[in-house]
């Protein structure tokens, strides 16, 4: 009997024949339009996914970023930003169906999306990948780097307490690095995008969560100092050298750009989006309503932090120790951190997994180490299917990005780089050639010049803002030792 494999599962030709059949003869209760099981994703679930993928631990860094370029330019470029983001989506969402819009074929990833759209062996099929899965590679390092932070902040906090801050309570960061990719190697065993919702859940709940503390302490400080602190330039050059305040607003440009990520998995969240409505009008209300959200969030954390303590303002608003008091509150916020950080991993690995998993499915249709599905009881719930090749290949992802956040634990250098390194090319010029090309729209049409202006633009501000990190990483590695980082 002939094996069929659908999405790195193996079925036989007679359960893969009943399946179609069914969904031929309209059991719509079970099936999509393509066969496959059906989405039950809502406006609400895609809000959630996005809203833990966006508000990050990026947001702790935007007071430090507004510092840099100061009450003008720093709001100015967050809104600049958070218009363009939505922008592109809204391009994206339109590019989750190749030809008809209600009808078409489901591109199920990004990259299916390029496929359908720029052929299938193109070059910018190959950069598309290549840029968009060292994006996520990197997002889980810098996730994991951030994270080990305010694990640390919460023991710091406690010795600042308990010495009145008369200990400096440093501290290696490594136990709290391999304590964090310990749960994510039992998180990565969540099998696909569907079934990671509640993990969505909780962790939008608690991005709202510390980036209300944030706020709630930057307003507080702002009352205590009876001013406002920065200035309508951001830090003077005689702070800092002239060479210096280049760099570092090009990196500043790079953490916004960072704290608004999220396109990338755009076209994944979509596909967990049922139908009817279109998920393409599902996915717009949802991404205007995150995009908005996370404006509303980012302005208020990063003014006030930006207000309470000036040109001072620390790389991370609640572990940079700009504020250590109350203390059981900031114990609050990094507990908050962690476990939203737990959940946006999870959320911006999952696409390299599954990319990962249906190749080599598909090349090794016939391995049981590969496909086969071993059930595991579990009391009280449905039963666990364990993958060992799941099992083994994520676990060796998840320790390789635990080793190299060991190795570069640069929280503020290495958000601005991944914001540099995926912009422009994931969150503007694909969305931007995609919809050309799905549009029609005539070469050197006035839409056509707007969004290449658009994307030129944007590279320029790419281009930037790595240099600008790239510079700030080399000046961190001149006091570095490997995996003896204190902080």
């Amino acid at each position: 009997m002939v094996d069929m494999i659908v999405d790195g599962t193996k079925y036989d030709q007679q359960t893969f024949n009943i399946s179609l059949d069914m969904h031929q003869q309209g059991d719509s209760k079970c099936f999509d339009d393509d066969g496959r099981p059906k989405r039950t994703g809502t406006v609400w679930t895609a809000s959630a996914h996005i809203i833990t993928a966006v508000i990050g631990s990026g947001v702790l860094s935007l007071a430090w970023a507004i510092a840099q370029l100061g009450w003008i330019a720093g709001p100015a470029a967050m809104a600049i930003f958070s218009v363009i983001t939505c922008f592109t989506s809204l391009l994206l969402t339109d590019c989750y169906r190749t030809g008809d819009p209600l009808t078409g074929k489901r591109n199920y990833t990004y990259m299916d999306a390029i496929r359908s759209n720029f052929g299938g062996s193109s070059f910018k099929v190959k950069m598309c990948g290549l840029v968009q899965y060292i994006n996520l590679f990197g997002i889980a390092i810098g996730y994991t780097i951030a994270a080990s932070i305010s694990m640390m902040a919460i023991e710091r906090s406690n010795c600042f307490h308990k010495s009145g801050g008369k200990d400096p309570c440093h501290m290696n960061s490594n136990i709290y690095m391999i304590s964090f990719g310990i749960v994510e190697i039992i998180f990565s065993q969540i099998p696909g995008f569907d079934q990671l919702w509640w993990l969505s859940l909780v962790a939008a709940v608690m991005s709202f969560t510390y980036s209300t503390i944030g706020l709630g302490l930057g307003i507080g400080k702002v009352i205590e100092n009876r001013r406002v602190g920065g200035s309508l330039t951001g830090i003077s050059a005689g702070t800092v050298t002239q060479t210096n305040k280049v760099w570092r607003t090009m990196q500043a440009l790079g953490d916004i750009a960072f704290a608004y990520s999220y396109s990338y998995v755009l076209i994944e969240i979509q596909d967990t989006v049922k139908s009817p409505p279109s998920a393409s009008k599902t996915m717009k209300k949802a991404s205007f309503i995150s995009v908005a959200v996370t404006t509303f969030f980012y302005m208020l954390c990063g003014c006030f932090g930006y207000a309470a303590f000036g040109d001072s303002s620390p790389g991370n608003l609640l572990t940079g120790f700009g504020f250590y008091n109350p203390y059981w509150l900031l114990d609050i916020a990094n507990a908050a951190i962690v476990i939203h950080l737990v959940g946006s991993y999870q959320v911006f690995c999952q696409p390299l997994f599954a990319f990962v998993e249906k190749n080599v499915a598909r090349r090794f249709p016939d391995s049981d180490f590969v496909n086969k599905q071993i059930e595991i009881s579990v009391p009280g719930f449905h039963p666990y299917k364990l993958n060992l090749f799941r099992l083994v290949w994520r676990t060796v992802y998840v320790v390789l990005s635990t080793v190299i956040s060991m190795l570069l634990p640069f929280f503020n250098d290495i958000g601005g780089l991944l914001g540099a390194f995926g912009f422009w090319p994931l969150t503007v010029y694909f969305p931007v050639e995609m919809y050309i090309i799905q549009k029609r729209i005539p070469k050197w049409s006035s839409k056509w010049i707007g969004l290449q202006t658009l994307s030129i633009a944007c590279l320029l501000v790419t281009i930037g803002a790595g240099a600008g990190s790239i510079a700030g990483i080399i000046i961190d590695l001149k006091r570095y030792k490997p995996f003896k980082t204190n902080y």
